[in-house]
């Protein structure tokens, strides 16, 4: 107990006893110290450090970094004393100002005596958090005939608004082709829609299109914020995250429940559905290496890959921050600490990884990989039979950046040195050192139980490491780097005693870098007595030449029938590694580890070094009551958790994903904050229409196409999009109240695609690895965009590989989100550098010329049926009679591709009709 505190009590308990005989009255002595010192700070909804003085609920809680503040009959416990009692100024409560001691004595005196706030006499009250619209069932209107459009003019005729009139038939076709497809219309589909106008029949065509998945999966993938890079300041690769982005476009396609969609990303290995879980991992995260080696750092990371995972659930599915209970209880939501983490411990046993698929497909591709490499080994030990033997009187080749062989006579050793005595330039670099034993077999390897150890090494993040010098990777990004220039060594010990019959090393096999080379150096073997006997060095070897290109193996000085031989084995080698890498890529899919779930702690301030009691995995407590055993299986946990989420009965669900699709056809929800349903969030402005499109969502097993239906051929849907009614604007600007169909611009995935779709050049070509859109697929900075796209890079750019926080060059100014974090919304800006891009690209001279080549195969040479053509397929319809003469000057002076790019930067061809 501190001195100062002790002596207090003791002069409270010193007071003769008819002086202290009346206790300490809350009302009469307490609250008007708190009213008078505390109120300012310590009261109502946002009450600074979470901490309320004016509810004893919330008082005797505490606050957010110190609670409980009151503890009774224990002054020398209760935080609140000290606050005022402390020579910190940092600390001192009130800022600045010292409370009088007699009032420091009174608040003393009552927590001794038991701290004693009697009920009911408080003058305010807590608000309800679960007073909230989204949190209440939902309610479903008894009214079978309802339709959209009735909720619609409800709200309109309140507003004294009425619906504009209906958009023409080819505004509507646009529109609705943009809006499912996020492609235009082809001329020909215009036409017959003019003769046979069948709205219904349009729609069940454009959903059963596989254009409509890559379309509406774009949206769900801004949501979960998906990428193709880890992100962070390294941003390495992540290859094989796009197993996930073609499950969305499948499952959309498809449409699977959504019920059913749920269930699959939060557990579908437990569904069949291996690829769907990469939606707990699709967040950014540290590597290993990029982790300091500290237990401290690595329970940090640890709690910050966990806490992305929350985010993502919460807020995709549930429209709600848990994140934000992290540290402290939410400070609107009724969602505490404790359920923060309660919420952890369902994914606790998640880790970002790669994992095999567990498919047919991918089984049958293991069997055929485990051919590949068999005769791959088969291929290198025909090839060895043809390098020269060490030290037999012939030249052997000059060193090279990617392969070398130093081929021996069988000889037994326990141990292998490498030794570098110069590079080219730099520390020397090996990415890999292998050993052959005379059966093909590589002893070298760490699987194989090869110790390695090295005379210094310079390490770097998931690129250089002594551990990647035997661990059967390739390349620069698998490398052990010494740590000193020009030389360096490293010692493999084996297992057992092994027969070295040849050994392999390079600088970086894949061939992108050919800097610290070893251009001298010498190996040697310890047969097991201590000694090192040297077995090869490059004495005997072409002296080197930086300027030289050398191939990975040469047949130079061998005889012509083993050139012939070689040559063919080389072939093959080199179409095995293909097949291999592909075959490897396609087995694997970033969508988490699944392991012992770790042990959760509510942490005190989020602190991992702070921890308080262990945590089950819990839902929201405030929503229902389901709790599992601390020690119940991993799988089990993410399926209890996915079954609660999707409950038809869940108040949030349905709400969250009708909202969400209505946000995709309309451009903004009926809920504004989409992934924001909590009391912090946007009341929605047709409360009763949400709930009837909630309810019809459940009824209609969770279709997402049955919605789609009920939404574009509605008459709300069909409205012209003109600005027509001044009144109207006047009092809806924003056109919240859906007095005319809100046009808008299409987001910048679109505009590239409806470029590719218009000059024809538009690849078809669904799922697999994403193309390039910058030089490199990862790293820390300098990406060079991709100016020239060829028949891969014309595919649509949800194929495109997409490198977290690094926009597309052209298209990624039109406000497409990087990855970094959840794009519930996206918002629409104009910039200058919008118009520079689409204009001048080199990406728009390319469709542009290609346009005006179509244009031309198609209709010939006349320039008037040129234009007319150029306007069908970028507008859907045919030029006024103005628009043709002037078109006509512009083709005639500047040629028909200028006329393409200028029809690109319209607004007819850029914005929603």
């Amino acid at each position: 107990m501190p001195k100062y505190l002790g002596l207090l009590i003791l002069s409270i308990l010193a007071v003769p006893g008819n002086l202290r005989a009346e206790p300490i009255d809350f009302v009469r002595d307490v609250r008007p110290i708190f009213e008078a010192h505390c109120y300012d700070c310590h009261s109502g909804e946002e009450a600074e450090s979470g901490l309320r003085l004016d509810v004893k609920s919330a008082a005797f809680k505490g606050g957010d970094n110190h609670g409980p503040d009151i503890v009774a009959g224990k002054p020398d416990e209760s935080p609140l004393i000290h606050f005022v009692r402390t020579d910190n100024e940092d600390e001192l409560m009130p800022p600045g100002e010292r409370l009088p001691e007699d009032d420091i004595a009174t608040l003393t005196r009552w927590i001794v005596e038991g701290a004693v706030w009697p009920d009911g006499v408080d003058t305010v009250e807590l608000a309800d958090r679960m007073d909230h619209w989204s949190f209440k069932p939902v309610q479903a209107d008894e009214d079978a005939e309802l339709t959209i459009d009735d909720f619609v003019d409800r709200r309109l005729n309140e507003a004294g608004l009425n619906r504009a009139a209906p958009a023409t038939h080819v505004e509507w076709l646009r529109r609705v082709t943009f809006d499912m497809t996020g492609l235009p219309p082809t001329p020909e589909e215009v036409a017959e829609f003019r003769k046979h106008p069948d709205y219904e029949a349009v729609v069940e065509r454009l959903l059963a299109s596989p254009r409509y998945g890559e379309r509406w999966a774009q949206h769900w993938l801004d949501v979960v914020r998906y990428a193709d890079t880890h992100g962070f300041e390294v941003n390495t690769e992540r290859p094989n995250a796009w197993p996930y982005r073609d499950y969305v476009i499948q499952a959309f396609n498809e449409d699977v429940p959504y019920d059913r969609f749920i269930r699959e990303q939060i557990v579908g290995d437990a569904l069949g559905e291996d690829a769907a879980t990469g939606f707990l991992v699709t967040a950014s995260v540290l590597l290993p290496g990029q982790i300091g080696k500290d237990e401290p750092s690595k329970r940090l990371a640890r709690q910050d890959s966990l806490d992305e995972i929350v985010n993502n659930i919460g807020q995709t599915f549930l429209g709600l921050s848990i994140g934000c209970a992290r540290c402290h209880d939410h400070k609107f939501d009724p969602i505490s600490a404790r359920d923060y983490y309660a919420m952890q411990a369902f994914v606790a046993g998640v880790e970002y990884a790669d994992r095999p698929l567990n498919t047919p497909e991918a089984q049958k591709q293991r069997r055929e990989l485990a051919k590949l490499k068999t005769r791959l080994k088969e291929v290198e030990a025909e090839l060895a039979a043809f390098t020269p033997f060490v030290g037999n009187g012939a030249e052997r080749p000059m060193v090279n950046a990617r392969t070398n062989v130093e081929r021996i006579r069988p000889t037994s050793a326990k141990r292998l040195r490498f030794t570098v005595l110069a590079t080219n330039r730099l520390e020397p670099c090996i990415d890999e050192l292998e050993v052959f034993d005379p059966d093909g077999n590589n002893v070298a390897l760490a699987s194989s139980g090869t110790k390695v150890t090295a005379s210094g090494e310079i390490q770097v993040a998931n690129r250089h490491d002594l551990t990647y010098l035997n661990d059967g990777t390739y390349g620069n990004s698998s490398s052990w780097m010494s740590n000193e220039k020009g030389g360096g060594w490293v010692i493999l010990e084996f297992p057992a005693d092994v027969v070295v019959d040849r050994v392999v090393w390079g600088r970086d096999r894949l061939g992108k870098y050919d800097d610290r080379l070893a251009i001298d150096y010498r190996i040697e073997i310890d047969p097991g007595d201590g000694t090192w006997v040297p077995i090869a060095d490059a004495s005997d070897r072409r002296k080197f030449d930086d300027a030289a290109k050398t191939p990975p193996f040469s047949t130079d000085g061998l005889p012509v029938e083993e050139q012939i031989a070689a040559k063919a084995l080389l072939e093959e080698e080199q179409q095995l590694k293909k097949r291999i890498a592909s075959s490897e890529g396609a087995q694997l899919v970033f969508a988490g580890k699944f392991r012992e779930p770790d042990t959760i702690y509510l942490l005190n301030r989020g602190d991992p070094e702070q921890p308080g009691d262990v945590v089950p995995a819990a839902v929201l407590s405030s929503f229902d009551s389901l709790e599992l055993p601390v020690d119940a299986a991993e799988q089990k946990r993410r399926m209890a958790l996915a079954d609660w989420i999707a409950r038809p009965d869940n108040p949030l669900t349905a709400r969250v994903m009708v909202n969400r699709i209505w946000q995709g056809h309309f451009g903004i929800g009926l809920v504004e904050t989409s992934s924001d349903f909590g009391r912090s969030g946007a009341t929605p402005t047709h409360p009763e229409l949400l709930d009837w499109l909630a309810t019809k969502f459940v009824e209609n097993d969770w279709s997402i196409k049955q919605m789609h239906r009920l939404i574009v051929l509605s008459q709300t849907y069909r409205q012209s999009s003109a600005v027509d009614d001044p009144a109207a604007v006047a009092q809806d600007a924003d056109v919240r109240l859906l007095w005319r169909f809100p046009s808008r611009r299409l987001e910048g995935e679109a505009i590239r695609d409806s470029m590719l779709a218009v000059s024809g050049e538009l690849n078809l070509k669904m799922y697999g690895r994403g193309y390039n859109l910058f030089d490199k697929r990862g790293g820390l900075t300098g990406f060079e965009p991709v100016e020239t796209f060829k028949i891969d890079g014309l595919r649509r750019m949800i194929y495109a590989h997409k490198v977290r926080r690094e926009r597309e060059a052209v298209f990624g100014a039109f406000d497409c989100p990087d990855g970094g974090q959840s794009a519930a919304r996206r918002r629409e800006s104009t910039t200058p550098i919008q118009a520079l891009n689409l204009f001048n690209s080199k990406f728009t001279l390319d469709r542009a010329d290609a346009m005006a080549d179509r244009v031309q195969k198609e209709v010939g040479e006349d320039v008037q049926d040129q234009i007319v053509r150029c306007y069908e397929l970028a507008f859907a319809r045919t030029p006024e009679a103005i628009e043709l003469a002037d078109a006509e000057e512009v083709v005639l002076e500047y040629g028909l591709p200028v006329l393409c790019r200028v029809l690109f930067n319209c607004n007819e061809f850029l914005v929603m009709p």
